[in-house]
């Protein structure tokens, strides 16, 4: 154990916030790794091409297309061309 008292101040004793630093390193040690793996998820699924839907990888492309239209990506007229384009194919 430091003590303080002596000329200095320097000595044996508890340290910086009375005993409890090694708690509040030890949470900055874990927001650290949470705020690193984050990051690197993010990083990674972006990647991967990964938006937050999840298809097959098999699916077609008449099947991507009647998704975009039904979740209102692209209005009718268009859903109608690329679809006449599709079926030319």
């Amino acid at each position: 154990m430091m003590w303080y008292g002596h000329p200095g101040g320097w000595g044996w004793g508890y340290g910086m916030m009375g005993g409890f630093g090694w708690v509040f390193m030890l949470l900055l040690v874990i927001v650290v790794v949470a705020l690193v793996v984050g990051l690197l998820r993010d990083v990674l699924v972006g990647m991967h091409g990964h938006h937050g839907t999840s298809r097959a990888p098999g699916s077609s492309a008449r099947a991507i297309l009647d998704e975009r239209y039904a979740r209102g990506e692209i209005d009718a007229d268009e859903y109608k061309r690329r679809r006449s384009d599709l079926d030319l194919r």
